[in-house]
Formats: C-alpha cells, sequence, structure tokens
C-alpha cells in the first residue's frame, strides 16, 4: 500500500510540475510576443484604412463614437485631401456571427456611400462565412456587392429577410452579421455627418 501511496504522490507531483512549467513558459511567450502582435495588428488596420477610403493625403486624429445599438463606441478616422474632408474609415464590430465577433473596417465617402471595407478579425467557418472578405465587393455580382451603396436608398440586410443584399451561399447568419456591423458603422456616421462636414484638415 505505502508503494502505490508513493506512486500516486509522484504522479501528482510531477504533475504539478509540468503545469507549472508549461505555464511559465506560456507566459513567457507571450510576453515578449505581444507587443509584436499589437504592431502587426496595428500595421493591419493602418492598410485596411488605406484601402477602405477614397484618395486622400492626410488622416485627421481619430475619435470615437458611440451608438444606440450598442454599450461599445466605434472609431472613427477622417481622411482629407487639399485640407478638404473626402470621408472616413470606421472600425465598427458585431457579436452576431456564426463563430461571434467579427471586426470590420468600413469606408464611408463624403456622399455617405460606402467607399470599401477589410475584414479585420473573424472566426468564421472557412470557406464558407470567411467568403464575406471577397463576397460582398464583387463587381460582377450587383445583389452582391456592397461597394458604392449609400442605406439611405439601398437596405443593407439579406435578400429572404427583405433587404437588396444577397447572402453568402449556405452562410447566411454570417451575411447578417457582416451586415448589421455596415449598419453599425452608417448609424455612428449618420450621427457625425454633419461634424465631418465642417471638419477641415490641419495642415
Amino acid at each position: 500500500m505505502a508503494k502505490s501511496e508513493s506512486t500516486f504522490l509522484n504522479m501528482v507531483l510531477t504533475l504539478l510540475g509540468v503545469t507549472f512549467i508549461a505555464a511559465a513558459i506560456l507566459g513567457f511567450v507571450h510576453d515578449i510576443t505581444k507587443d509584436a502582435i499589437e504592431a502587426s495588428k496595428l500595421k493591419a488596420q493602418s492598410e485596411a484604412i488605406e484601402r477602405v477610403l477614397p484618395e486622400f493625403d492626410e488622416l485627421g486624429e481619430s475619435f470615437q463614437v458611440a451608438v444606440s445599438s450598442s454599450d461599445d463606441s466605434l472609431e472613427f478616422f477622417p481622411a482629407f485631401k487639399g485640407g478638404e474632408w473626402v470621408g472616413v474609415a470606421v472600425k465598427t464590430f458585431t457579436n452576431k456571427g456564426f463563430g461571434g465577433f467579427i471586426s470590420v473596417m468600413a469606408g464611408i465617402d463624403k456622399s455617405g456611400s460606402l467607399s470599401g471595407y477589410e475584414v479585420l478579425e473573424h472566426a468564421e467557418t472557412p470557406g464558407l462565412g470567411s467568403k464575406m472578405d471577397a463576397w460582398f465587393r464583387n463587381a460582377e455580382k450587383p445583389n452582391q456587392n456592397v461597394i458604392g451603396k449609400n442605406p439611405q436608398s439601398y437596405k443593407f440586410e439579406v435578400s429572404k429577410d427583405g433587404g437588396d443584399i444577397d447572402a453568402i451561399t449556405a452562410s447566411t447568419i454570417t451575411s447578417r452579421a457582416f451586415l448589421d456591423a455596415l449598419s453599425r458603422a452608417f448609424e455612428a456616421f449618420q450621427k457625425q455627418e454633419q461634424q465631418l462636414e465642417n471638419k477641415k484638415s490641419s495642415l
């Protein structure tokens, strides 16, 4: 019996030791990679802003805008060309995806139309929901394409819900979520539109 107890105690101590070492290694790796990960995210965000906006030569100071449909605020990045405001990039999101959280950078030009979008983060099903990266900007499929569309004349909902946009095949939940993120961006934009129109470049 003593031998059995000794073996069990050794197993417990060994397991605790392995767990401690694994936790220490994970903590160490996190510490040495978190700055690189953050820098990578900021780089991806900066590149997304450039891709979704009309041509510009200066970004103004970013600011937060609260929306009634969420407890969280959206981040706005106003853009200027020749000192005049030309559009704004809005970092928006939804929690309604099949895999939960989806983050999108949406560009809105001064006419209030969507000038572009980039999906920043998602956990949707590969080969299905993940198609939103390209599905909603296919110029050859006008019923899918949201680029250049304005919510004043175009309903940003999937067609099966009475909207004007065809959902991703077999990924209606992802499609609804993606459009929810865009609608949230437009809601915030409409609250700030007049102030944005009056903004001037700091140069």
